[in-house]
């Protein structure tokens, strides 16, 4: 059996431009954001072992909120979700899977988590 490290950030609340239908287009829709991703891990994990043998969570963070452009119309929210995951494959090379979860807040009732999943593969 071999290691696997996830790095995981959970319900980021941010505003995009998503949507399909008329009361949608035009605005930013908020969203809730949650990243899993898979990093070949190290060997040992020591006790003074520097950030640079993980990645900095603020990344995963940055991907699901400033890091999505402002002026961008996702019609679809696995399109908001393929934007982060080709955003971390761009900045780090030992990312080999990413899984973004995304609901739509707006349409969403009580606990309801109405949305979507991506999970991908680096490409080869």
């Amino acid at each position: 059996m071999s290691d696997s490290l996830i790095l995981e950030v959970a319900n980021i609340q941010t505003d995009v431009l998503t949507g399909i239908y008329s009361e949608e287009t035009g605005r930013p829709q908020p969203l809730r954001i949650s990243i899993r991703a898979e990093l070949a891990p190290q060997p040992r994990y020591t006790p003074d072992c520097p950030l640079a043998a993980s990645k900095n969570y603020m990344d995963l963070k940055f991907a699901a909120g400033e890091g999505l452009p402002r002026d961008v119309h996702f019609t679809l929210i696995e399109s908001v979700a393929d934007h982060i995951c080709e955003t971390l494959f761009l900045q780090d090379a030992r990312l080999t899977r990413i899984s973004v979860k995304i609901v739509k807040l707006a349409i969403s009732e009580g606990d309801e988590e109405i949305g979507m999943t991506l999970s991908r593969e680096r490409p080869a």
